[in-house]
């Protein structure tokens, strides 16, 4: 990939730079900013540059949501930032028109457009039209055959920009890691995990799985999970992963009835779950068998959260991550939630990377590679 360093000419040129602006909202503010300050050193090179900066990105799944709250936090670290309330169209060409050598402009939600996620050439046409060169800098959607991922590119010279680039980097090394090593994989949908879970346990010394992820390999175990949040995979599919020695999986789990306002639950080993209760979080006697394998590793990976983070089930995903951060190892960490709340109490910045992807970091390490980035080449 060619990255920013190599676009010959900056000054008073139009670039357009897809930017990782899916972050948390709630109430109008942005809760986490994580995403947005990885963003800036590729914009402010730019900036630097003399360069029109055009920054394209999305926020919610909707399509609906706006990302002027994004905006408002954003323009605390970009001072000359505008905003521009649509991402296409007359509007637009004048805004980007308007700017000046340093000036940034901020565009609404492409996802608005249906053309985005479809990744109509049309659409594509028309948001390339906007600028003389194309920088792709969100990873977090690299995975995506999208307009502005995939379909811009065959319309701009197209280049990486400073995040990707060492998003590529840190996650190639993770692909050979030094031995003994751990993986840790959470969240749910195990059809989405089983490429990248196959890959793992071929790569690493060990690896476990948390979150709702664990309930498949329990049940497949033969346990009863109660109301637990589960998966329609075939039990024999799981099976076969749980022959390997080196998969590892809860000893005991919290448990409650699955209610939208529970926030607490009580440990119970993971062969007496009640029927009408369901596994919200790695119990504690977990993580303590953890322990060993985070103090012997040499490389430790981790993606997804332990628990059902957005009822506060959190206390697995911490402990785990204060274990994590007291090892020597080389540590990688990724997934949106549990960036987001582990950067909030601080402990995000005491791993060695942390990527800005979740399913991208996933379909990177199962692949070697994103459609974003082969758009790139």
């Amino acid at each position: 990939m060619r990255n920013v360093r190599k676009i010959p000419q900056l000054k008073n040129v139009p670039v357009l730079v897809r930017t990782a602006l899916n972050v948390p909202v709630e109430n109008g503010k942005v809760t986490n900013s994580f995403r947005l300050r990885q963003a800036l050193p590729t914009i402010q090179y730019l900036q630097s540059k003399g360069a029109r900066v055009i920054l394209a990105g999305h926020i919610g799944e909707k399509g609906t949501e706006t990302l002027e709250p994004v905006f408002q936090a954003m323009k605390q670290f970009l001072p000359r930032l505008e905003f521009c309330p649509v991402s296409i169209g007359k509007q637009a060409r004048e805004a980007v028109r308007n700017l000046k050598a340093g000036d940034v402009l901020m565009l609404e939600n492409l996802r608005r457009h249906r053309g985005e996620t479809m990744n109509d050439p049309d659409f594509a046409a028309e948001l390339a039209s906007l600028a003389d060169v194309f920088v792709e800098d969100s990873f977090d959607v690299c995975h995506r055959k999208h307009a502005s991922v995939v379909g811009v590119p065959t319309f701009l010279p197209s280049y990486a920009g400073f995040l990707v680039e060492n998003e590529v980097k840190e996650l190639t090394k993770a692909l050979k890691p030094k031995s003994p090593s751990l993986a840790i994989v959470g969240g749910a949908k195990f059809s989405t995990k089983e490429p990248v879970l196959v890959k793992l346990l071929s790569t690493y010394s060990n690896v476990f799985v948390g979150g709702a992820l664990a309930n498949d390999f329990i049940r497949a175990e033969g346990h009863s999970i109660g109301t637990s949040l589960t998966s329609d995979t075939p039990a024999q599919n799981i099976r076969k992963l749980l022959q390997l020695k080196k998969l590892l999986i809860p000893r005991d789990v919290i448990v409650a009835e699955q209610e939208e306002t529970v926030t607490s639950g009580r440990a119970v080993t993971v062969d007496m779950v009640p029927s009408n209760e369901s596994m919200l979080d790695v119990g504690p006697q977990t993580i303590t068998a953890l322990e060993p394998f985070i103090a012997e590793a040499k490389t430790i990976l981790w993606n997804g959260p332990l628990g059902r983070y957005e009822n506060g089930f959190t206390e697995a995903t911490f402990a785990l991550a204060k274990a994590i951060v007291k090892s020597k190892a080389h540590t990688i960490l990724g997934g949106g939630d549990t960036v987001a709340s582990l950067d909030a109490a601080g402990l995000a910045k005491r791993f060695s990377f942390v990527s800005t992807g979740g399913g991208a970091m996933l379909d990177f390490l199962a692949e070697g590679t994103l459609p974003g980035i082969e758009a790139l080449r």
